[in-house]
């Protein structure tokens, strides 16, 4: 159950603050959000605030913001409709009413003749009851549609996805994927915080409680100078003369509160890939805690694992890798449970990797992905103009259904690989 909730947390933190990305941007556009949706599937929480509705859904697999002109708007009002108005105190339509008019007794019902909703804001029609006269009114801005019972408030075309700049389009597009580099680099920052920052001194940090280097005398703190009269002066030479010499008794020379003393030590035998064996004799390098060298760390640790992963995306695409090295929810999953059990401090590390994967994987010019949009909006920068909207939506809805596809294989490997 502890992994569950573990894989829950980090997952649902990865989403939330891509989307809040893409939200915090939006809105300083003025583009209208909709909804605001952690999980995907049925809603199991809601609350307005804002014109938005922010929702978690049943399944922890994704999010989104939905913005008012990314789809066709959802209602649209033909000549002969029948619909119901009322008004505020301006005497400017507040609501349309598209059905179930019998339960809202004050509507003045019309035959729509002409309606804009998004340049002119009016509605002209026939009252009902009236003299057969031709009668125009002013839609007000924060108007809503009520189907159903339900209202949705209506999206003025300067508060559209479409009608931002360039600039403000990409920014609403881009800052998911920045939200996640952010996110990843104030995780590792926070670790460094908690647990210090590893340093090359040629000094013993904390000893595992069954390991050599426990069983020999050695404690948190020593000071090494030379090991089998190798001289030692930093913490790369401590490991390098440690790891080539397994199963051999070891001369330490070193200082403990300031008196020299020489203690014996055998590293255990350590078998790592490919067969070959290393020596361990159960130490941790020693940390120190610095506030600024804690941001400088978490700067190099996104550098570090960005590089890491653009590296691995690369031999993806030139074949090095087969896709069978990807991993699902299925395979995320399951290195969840792994890291879980090695502490929390690897728990967030691992949460900071996901990140930063989360950030370049929907940063890739990938249909349907937020880089597949931002080449949309690249192309758009180099024409001139915009491409032609239902032929971008139809290449993001084929991109949609093939990364589906891969969903579902690289799912079904992960099944195979751990369950089958």
């Amino acid at each position: 159950m502890s992994t569950v909730i573990a894989f829950i947390i980090i997952f649902g933190a990865l989403v939330f603050f891509h989307e809040l990305g893409h939200l915090i941007f939006a809105k300083r556009a003025g583009i209208l959000c909709r909804e605001f949706a952690i999980g995907m599937g049925p809603k199991l929480f809601s609350f307005t605030k804002n014109d938005t509705v922010y929702t978690i859904r049943l399944l922890p697999i994704g999010g989104y913001v939905r913005m008012a002109g990314e789809d066709p708007e959802m209602v649209e009002i033909k000549p002969g409709y029948r619909v119901g108005l009322m008004f505020d105190s301006n005497e400017e339509v507040s609501k349309i009413i598209l059905n179930n008019k019998e339960k809202y007794p004050d509507l003045r019902i019309i035959e729509v003749e002409y309606a804009d909703i998004e340049h002119d804001l009016i509605i002209k029609g026939y009252v009902e009851g009236e003299d057969e006269i031709l009668q125009t009114f002013k839609i007000s801005r924060t108007a809503v549609f009520v189907e159903n019972g339900k209202d949705s408030l209506i999206a003025p075309y300067d508060r559209q996805f479409a009608s931002k700049t360039l600039g403000q389009r990409t920014m609403a597009i881009f800052a998911g994927p920045m939200m996640n580099f952010i996110l990843a680099f104030v995780v590792f920052v926070i670790i460094a915080l908690i647990q210090g920052i590893p340093t090359t001194d040629p000094m013993l940090g904390k000893l595992t409680p069954d390991g050599s280097a426990r069983e020999a005398g050695l404690q948190e703190g020593d000071i090494i100078y030379s090991i089998d009269g190798a001289e030692i002066t930093s913490w790369n030479d401590v490991v390098e003369v440690i790891q080539k010499n397994p199963e051999k008794e070891l001369e330490f020379h070193l200082e403990r509160n300031g008196q020299e003393m020489t203690i014996p030590v055998t590293p255990k035998r350590q078998e790592v890939e490919d067969g070959e064996t290393i020596g361990i004799i159960g130490v941790y390098s020693p940390m120190e805690k610095s506030p600024l060298k804690a941001v400088v760390y978490g700067a190099e640790e996104v550098y570090k694992w960005t590089k890491e992963i653009f590296s691995m995306v690369g031999k993806l695409v030139t074949g090095q890798f087969s896709i069978d090295a990807l991993s699902g929810p299925v395979g995320i999953y399951q290195s969840t449970d792994t890291v879980a059990k090695s502490g929390i401090m690897n728990l967030m590390k691992w949460a900071g990797v996901l990140s930063i994967n989360l950030g370049i994987m929907n940063l890739l010019p990938i249909p349907a992905l937020d880089g597949g949009r931002l080449m949309f909006f690249a192309v758009e920068g180099l024409r001139g103009k915009p491409v032609d909207r239902q032929k971008e939506g139809m290449v993001h809805f084929i991109g949609f259904a093939l990364l589906m596809l891969l969903m579902l294989v690289v799912t079904w490997n992960d099944i195979q690989r751990f369950f089958l």
